[in-house]
């Protein structure tokens, strides 16, 4: 059995990589959060254990880790992807796989990483599988993933809204989604219990974005009002300010971000926070809980 300190260990080196890989698309800040997130409440409405539902978050939060290796120039792209360009980021869910050679983890998130693009019908990627052939962790993974891309903004299209996303996971039922998973999801956000995670980055933290350029500006759940924030794309910076209903909003400060204030950060509360929530239910005595996939 691996200790409680090797275990945060190896948690930590992966939501690390997470957490800069995601950093570097300006537009999808706080992605990765919601979708695992999105998966965990759909794991235990599915009626799965509260170690199987805090291990398909995990799954849900490192699910793209192989976008490592798609080039910035593609990442970033405002606009519409050449064919050549979608076959590069067609890549990541097997460059994920690589990434994850060797680490003590992978059993857990191996199933998340390689399948959460693979689709009912077998016209997913990157092995084009069928239903009998995707673990239910993937499932989860993959619905959890594209309902965040229609609720979320890029810079060509804004974010659905929650109920027009639902209405889009309804009519693919039993072609691009799971009938029963999607059945149970599409409950939930009927319920409202989804609409703390879509548009935030954090429990309470909804998402900020540049009033000058579009993309994400990260705000961290220690920050507060009169505390500065700068856009990492064209380096303008903001002061938070209160509203009357004690919600933060951006306020240009007229000031540009030096190099100091652009860098890549990593939210270590959030990370920390994390690791609280899974490392418990990966100390299970003599179970092989490396293994573990969701069946």
């Amino acid at each position: 059995m691996l200790s409680k300190t090797k275990i945060d260990d190896f948690l930590q080196t992966l939501y690390t990589m997470a957490f800069l890989v995601e950093a570097r698309d300006a537009y999808t800040g706080g992605h990765l959060w919601r979708v695992s997130q999105l998966t965990g409440r759909l794991a235990l409405a599915s009626g799965l254990s509260r170690k199987e539902a805090a291990t398909a978050a995990l799954g849900g939060f490192l699910h793209d880790l192989g976008k490592v290796g798609v080039p910035d120039a593609i990442l970033n792209k405002t606009d519409k992807l050449t064919d050549t360009e979608y076959a590069i980021i067609k890549t990541h869910p097997e460059v994920g796989v690589r990434v994850l050679h060797g680490h003590p983890l992978t059993g857990l998130i191996h199933d998340a990483v390689l399948s959460h693009h693979e689709r009912i019908d077998g016209r997913g990627y990157p092995n084009g599988i069928t239903e009998s052939a995707i673990t239910q962790v993937a499932k989860m993974v993959g619905l959890a993933d594209a309902f965040d891309a229609m609720t979320s903004s890029r810079p060509y299209r804004a974010g659905m809204p929650i109920v027009a996303a639902l209405e889009q996971i309804e009519i693919n039922l039993g072609r691009q989604f799971d009938k029963k998973l999607g059945e149970r999801f599409i409950a939930l956000g009927r319920a409202g219990e989804l609409n703390a995670i879509v548009g935030h980055s954090d429990a309470g933290i909804p998402l900020h974005s540049c009033p000058i350029c579009g993309p994400v500006v990260v705000v961290k759940r220690e920050q507060k009002a009169g505390d500065a924030v700068y856009c990492r794309v064209c380096g303008n910076g903001f002061h938070l300010a209160e509203k009357h209903d004690h919600a933060l909003q951006l306020e240009p400060s007229h000031k540009k971000g030096s190099p100091a204030d652009l860098m890549m950060d990593i939210d270590y509360p959030l990370l920390n926070q994390l690791i609280e929530n899974v490392a418990p239910y990966l100390s299970t005595g003599k179970s092989h809980w490396w293994n573990w996939r969701c069946a």
